[in-house]
């Protein structure tokens, strides 16, 4: 029904519900498909670069302006602009903007003359446009400009019947388009990622999907895989039964009041915190409470070494600890360890070494040499 006409979309809901997709639905659906359909992201496009990228320059018009260009308005002439994060908008560029809406002409930079666009205009925002205009913060002439027609996406926690399809999709976009296994989900599997609240909607469920695809050996998902990763408040799996965040207790020997932590670290079998937060130590011979099969051997345990000037940590201290922290979410996979903490496979093994944390090395710091 909306993408049939030409009014103006205004996209509102949380982050991560897909308010990019519903814009690019809109503009396919629409008798613009064949035409450009352009995205700007509007909390990047600020300041004196604005009028260059939006509305485009001349060639000269300013240092470094060696060519012509013609600006997104211009480029999605006969298409679609898509002003993602409209409400990051600073207000001076909120008055530029809206004088382009209202006469649906642009000026380059370094011209005086106003060039015709013929642009369908669709925006999105996760902030209340409304709340926005009351406090000062945006134009209320460009907010009745742009909300013409209002679409609001729901949150993934209020849609729980529609994550099994986008977890399908999804799984099957990671074999086709990345040459990772494709995985199946198990009903237990299900019943979890429907439990959850999903803080982070569609985006957070595609970054478990994708971890859990990771860390799973065989053809179909169990909630293990999962529930390490689902830690944001909601329910995860501890001893085979599911365990809300929200006001819960945990004890874990040696633990902080850091619930959410310390389930996540007694989910892979941590015995105890160190000196910073959300960094623990795990002991090799000890499986997960949570998981009924064997796990990669974790980092080796260790008694912390005394920290010089009281309780602040060195850097060697602190580079210790985010290995074995490293080591404990890998499951002590060394080349996935090495590729999050964005090192060479044979750079992270020398570091191990220094710090007692490989097999057969000595405990304590050796000589450091060069592997940065």
């Amino acid at each position: 029904m909306v993408a049939g006409h030409q009014s103006s979309v205004l996209v509102l809901g949380p982050s991560g519900t897909g308010k990019e997709l519903i814009a690019r639905a809109v503009h396919a659906c629409s008798k613009r498909s064949n035409k450009p359909f352009i995205p700007v992201d509007c909390a990047a496009t600020t300041g004196q670069l604005f009028a260059s990228h939006m509305f485009g320059h001349l060639k000269g018009s300013f240092t470094g302006a060696t060519a012509s260009t013609l600006g997104c308005f211009r480029a999605a002439d006969g298409g679609t602009i898509f002003l993602d994060e409209m409400g990051e908008m600073e207000l001076e560029l909120q008055a530029k903007l809206l004088r382009v809406l209202q006469q649906r002409t642009v000026v380059p930079v370094g011209s005086h003359q106003e060039i015709a666009v013929d642009v369908r205009v669709v925006a999105a925002t996760n902030r209340d446009l409304s709340k926005e205009v009351a406090e000062g913060r945006f134009r209320e002439d460009l907010f009745y400009r742009l909300n013409v027609v209002t679409i609001r996406t729901i949150p993934l926690r209020e849609r729980p019947e529609d994550i099994p399809v986008l977890a399908v999709r999804y799984l099957a976009e990671l074999a086709a388009r990345h040459g990772m296994p494709l995985c199946g989900l198990s009903p237990a599997a299900i019943d979890a990622l429907q439990s959850y609240p999903w803080p982070g909607n569609v985006r957070e469920l595609e970054n478990v999907l994708e971890r859990a695809v990771m860390f799973s050996s065989g053809d179909e998902i169990e909630p293990d895989a999962l529930t390490g990763f689902m830690v944001s408040g909601g329910p995860i799996q501890v001893g085979g039964a599911f365990v809300s965040l929200a006001g819960a207790e945990a004890t874990v020997p040696g633990a902080t009041s850091d619930v959410s932590g310390l389930v996540k670290a007694a989910n892979q079998g941590v015995l105890a915190t160190t000196g910073l937060p959300g960094v623990y130590r795990v002991a090799p011979e000890v499986q997960s409470p949570a998981v009924g099969v064997a796990r990669a051997p974790a980092a080796p345990a260790s008694e912390p070494r005394p920290i010089p000037g009281g309780d602040w940590p060195t850097l060697a201290d602190v580079e210790r600890m985010h290995l074995e922290k490293t080591l404990a979410a890998t499951l002590n996979n060394k080349s996935l360890a090495a590729k999050l903490l964005g090192i060479d496979r044979s750079v992270l093994r020398r570091k191990l070494q220094r710090h007692g944390l490989e097999p057969g090395s000595s405990e304590g710091p050796v000589d450091a040499g060069r592997d940065d």
